[in-house]
């Protein structure tokens, strides 16, 4: 069974203008995919207009709100006292976010209540996913 979690969050968009643009974003962790996390963007903060979701480890956000994690599509790293960095890098460029550390970390705890660290492959569903793969190879 399915439990979701979801959190909706306020990134500040780090643009080259010496403004930063609020952009409201939601935190989803769904214990159906227990290692990966979700950032979703509504289709008004998007380029394209459509909504967009960015999916990446738990792990590299829990790391990366104490030092600097990823070396890929996602990084993450702490900056000052209550800021964490959230680097998007796709081909048409890239976006830093920053947000609240805390709101972050509140988030990760939740997501631990649900699935604790180390448990996640104690939620995975294989035969469920085996039988899926095997059916769209058909």
């Amino acid at each position: 069974m399915s439990t979701v979690i979801e959190q909706a969050v306020q990134a500040r968009l780090v643009a080259p203008a010496p403004r930063m643009d609020t952009v409201p974003a939601t935190l989803r962790y769904d214990s159906e995919d227990p290692f990966a996390v979700r950032m979703a963007f509504p289709a008004p903060a998007t380029l394209e207009g459509v909504e967009a979701v960015w999916a990446f480890g738990r792990e590299l956000l829990a790391d990366g709100v104490d030092q600097p994690a990823g070396l890929g599509d996602v990084r993450v790293a702490p900056f000052g006292y209550d800021r964490t960095v959230v680097e998007l890098h796709a081909p048409e460029g890239v976006a830093v976010l920053h947000v609240r550390t805390a709101e972050l970390r509140r988030f990760l705890r939740r997501t631990r209540h649900l699935v604790p660290a180390g448990d996640e492959h104690r939620f995975l569903d294989l035969e469920h996913d085996l039988r899926q793969l095997l059916r769209d190879a058909c």
